[in-house]
């Protein structure tokens, strides 16, 4: 029955390349793939596409690139192919008289166990915050972002030293095998919906995941050790957790934290010049492993020190 219903797949990332494919390899019937407009990026302005985009192209699905999802013409191109069912991932917001448009609506697939974590950033936030656990969770789209009724979730254990971007990887692959759950529901008729307030603790706060400025990223080094080692877990690889060492932005992309050696004033920093550069914290230090000094490129700590010869002296 699947191979009837006709689908229309929103996403531009490499997160939704996992899910476009899961479909297209099980024999969805995609009859469109709208993805951002190509843009140009790098020292050269060389015009790059999306990830979604190189695969589409590759598999020789039709392509989508509307500057802006209001403009009547793309609304009308839309409404022509007729779809069943649009699939949401990693996508920017949508107007109603998009996601409204198909008789079976638009799913959206969320890296996170909803309600918590809305927003732009969840699999950052979720490792930022210590969380022990996340998953993804596929929802009916509405008005307010990522508020529709759930349809399925899976949890996914974080790691005590994972990465947001080692975390974003399984998180993908998850996704695209709940997604494809979701979908072969939707084509059979079989699918239930949970409203989302069901599944919140009331003696809670909901957690939220907005976008991540610079400033976020900036390390205070009077906070816990432990908070600023799940912030350089939470921003590594991109956009990266950073400070200042003598007077030079430096990105901190990975660390390790100890909490045994002796308690010194937070923001100092020591080196052998050898092997290690340590900064001390609020109950510990964060000895850098992979950084990045403004201009360098990313490197480990002990390359970096074959050309670092000065005291260290972080802001």
């Amino acid at each position: 029955m699947h191979q009837a219903l006709r689908i229309i797949f929103l996403g531009t990332p490499d997160f939704a390349v996992p899910s476009l494919d899961i479909l297209h390899k099980n024999n969805f019937s995609i009859v469109a793939v709208v993805t951002a407009p190509d843009k140009p990026s790098g020292r050269g302005l060389k015009v790059q596409e999306s990830s979604v985009k190189k695969y589409a192209v590759e598999h020789h699905l039709p392509i989508l690139q509307p500057t802006k999802l209001k403009d009547p013409s793309f609304i009308e191109e839309l409404s022509s192919l007729k779809a069943d069912l649009q699939v949401v991932v990693a996508f920017r917001m949508l107007p109603e008289a998009v996601w409204n448009m198909p008789p079976l609506g638009t799913i959206n697939l969320h890296a996170s166990l909803l309600p918590h974590y809305r927003g732009a950033a969840p699999i950052n936030w979720a490792v930022i915050n210590g969380e022990k656990e996340t998953g993804v969770t596929t929802f009916k789209l509405l008005h307010a972002i990522d508020t529709g009724q759930i349809i399925d979730q899976k949890k996914v254990a974080i790691g005590n030293e994972e990465t947001a971007g080692e975390l974003h990887d399984r998180l993908m692959l998850e996704g695209a095998q709940l997604l494809l759950k979701t979908v072969q529901s939707f084509a059979d008729g079989n699918y239930q919906l949970t409203p989302q307030f069901s599944l919140s603790d009331n003696t809670h706060i909901i957690k939220t995941a907005p976008k991540i400025f610079k400033e976020d990223c900036r390390i205070d080094w009077n906070k816990n050790v432990n908070e600023i080692y799940n912030l350089v877990r939470g921003l590594s690889p991109s956009p990266a957790a950073w400070t200042t060492l003598n007077g030079k932005q430096l990105k901190i992309f990975f660390g390790k934290k100890n909490t045994s050696l002796a308690f010194s004033v937070p923001g100092t920093a020591e080196t052998d010049h050898k092997t290690y550069i340590r900064i001390a914290c609020k109950e510990g230090w964060l000895y850098l492993t992979e950084i990045q000094w403004e201009g360098k490129k990313r490197m480990g700590v002990e390359e970096f020190l074959r050309g670092f010869r000065e005291d260290p002296v972080v802001g």
